[in-house]
């Protein structure tokens, strides 16, 4: 697994996670409603998140967004994908910071650093009924390259799931 580098934004530092990231991640990923669209129900306890959020098997890398008063404000991931050059990204808000511009500014840092590190293309995979998910992607450049429909049975039922894609800037690319 490749090494979580610290980033930085206007706002937000993007840094490794720690143990404490499970206090400040508990009361988002507990309530039934912020949870919804994950494919697994609320955490119960602080230790079972920790054990998800910590989990040694998991290939994939997290950042957690902080402010400059050191609130955690977020969490963002990239996982390799199917094929070498390709990351797959998930974030989700404190319900706390919902609102203010943390997924699209944390998520365009991490887009940034993914390319300028070598990714080529970074998909994103997002519940058919999350909409402020899909208008995020499709603001920061995605495209919908895929939709799977009645594809994943979650806590919720049945899902349709949208594959979004963005491929690395032509620009990048030629510099790369």
């Amino acid at each position: 697994m490749s090494e979580v580098t610290t980033l930085s934004t206007d706002r937000f530092t993007l840094r490794p996670m720690r143990r404490e990231d499970a206090a400040a991640l508990f009361p988002t990923l507990s309530d039934e409603a912020q949870c919804l669209y994950l494919s697994r129900p609320v955490f119960e306890s602080e230790e079972e998140l920790w054990g998800w959020l910590a989990d040694p098997t998991w290939n994939g890398r997290t950042w957690i967004a902080e402010d400059g008063e050191g609130r955690v404000a977020g969490r963002f991931v990239a996982v390799p994908a199917h094929e070498e050059g390709i990351e797959e990204v998930g974030y989700i808000t404190c319900m706390d910071r919902q609102g203010e511009g943390v997924a699209r500014e944390c998520t365009a840092a991490l887009l940034r650093h993914l390319f300028d590190t070598g990714t080529r293309k970074i998909i994103a995979e997002v519940d058919m009924r999350n909409t402020p998910s899909i208008r995020l992607l499709e603001r920061l450049g995605f495209t919908r390259e895929a939709l799977f429909r009645e594809h994943e049975t979650t806590h919720a039922g049945l899902c349709d799931v949208a594959v979004y894609g963005l491929l690395k800037p032509k620009s990048s690319r030629a510099s790369a």
